[in-house]
């Protein structure tokens, strides 16, 4: 059975730039947030330019979790506790629904490295 995870936009990128650490990911069940979606798509359309940033977009929309306003004030309240750390409002969302979900947040970001509910990947 193919394992659920949910793909921060680093995971997302490294997948897609074929990090080798990553391919064991590529076929798994991803899920993530519109806020992931958003960033995915800037750093695509800065970094390889429109049509890829369409292609790959256009696939992983179809992933997209809904990020109920209790999720979002459960995450806010998260960054705050963790204000010194100066976490991403994106990343802050995303892990607080990869836990309502009952999912591994994956991620490269050493922010999150040791954190409960994640599957760090460099």
């Amino acid at each position: 059975m193919t394992e659920t995870f949910f793909f921060d936009t680093y995971a997302f990128i490294e997948v897609i730039k074929g990090n080798e650490n990553y391919k064991r990911y590529s076929n798994s069940n991803p899920i993530t947030a519109i806020f992931n979606i958003k960033e995915l798509y800037y750093i695509l359309l800065k970094d390889f330019g429109k049509d890829i940033a369409d292609l790959h977009v256009d696939k992983y929309a179809n992933f997209v979790v809904e990020a109920p306003l209790w999720v979002i004030k459960k995450a806010m309240e998260f960054k705050l506790l963790h204000k010194k750390e100066n976490l991403s409002y994106t990343d802050c969302i995303g892990y607080i629904l990869a836990m309502k979900s009952g999912v591994k947040f994956l991620t490269g970001d050493s922010k999150f490295k040791d954190r409960q509910n994640v599957e760090f990947v460099r």
